[in-house]
């Protein structure tokens, strides 16, 4: 019986553990998070799109693209050699991508942003599609666009968003039945709570230095 419940969720709990070791990655700041999250990504299109979960398939396509991005700001920022400028043919060098505080202007559009997208999400999930639960799908995703963005930028707060993110989703996937999607979000909680904590430490430890 469980082996038969295990080769029919396979693929879910292959992305429940790719995305468990991407998190553990992004607590450490190393940037194989990003290869490895365009792979989880890919695999919970697929699952979300099985479960009517239409917001999360779309969220997981914008994870694809922001990861490839996010994977290109932290390489080009982490690599400290030193390179010509197209534009005065000078050298300068790289700058690796610090740990920050988010600034309140940026946290404002983040803030609106999310909202807007929330009430966006929510209206067409709602007339359009046969989703479950339109008004929360629709809340996990906004959150997590916004939250993906603040962390190619290594800001802290990122974290935040994802703890009230990822609480929500356990909830909603709990109730769905999607139990390997639900401990995967759960284990997103905890380390989400680890991060910040983490994250915090090493601005600390940074600011101290300067």
């Amino acid at each position: 019986m469980i082996s038969g419940w295990i080769y029919e969720h396979i693929i879910e709990i292959f992305g429940a553990v790719t995305g468990i070791i991407y998190v553990f990655l992004e607590i450490r700041q190393n940037i194989l998070l990003w290869p490895l999250g365009i792979i989880t990504s890919a695999v919970y299109i697929y699952i979300f799109r099985t479960n009517g979960f239409y917001a999360g398939m779309v969220l997981q396509g914008y994870y694809l693209v922001i990861s490839i991005y996010g994977w290109r700001a932290w390489r080009y920022r982490s690599q400290g050699g030193e390179h010509s400028s197209r534009s005065t043919g000078k050298e300068i060098k790289s700058q690796e991508l610090k740990v920050s505080r988010i600034n309140i202007k940026t946290s404002v559009i983040c803030l609106g942003t999310a909202i807007l997208l929330w009430i966006g999400l929510w209206y067409i999930l709602d007339k359009w599609t046969d989703s479950p639960v339109p008004l929360w799908d629709g809340l996990i995703t906004s959150l997590s666009v916004v939250a993906t963005w603040m962390l190619t930028r290594k800001f802290i707060e990122q974290w935040y968003v994802w703890i009230v993110a990822n609480a929500i989703a356990v909830i909603v996937y709990l109730a769905s039945e999607m139990f390997p999607t639900a401990v995967l979000f759960f284990v997103y909680l905890v380390m989400a709570i680890i991060g910040v904590m983490s994250w915090s430490r090493d601005h600390h430890v940074m600011i101290r230095k300067k």
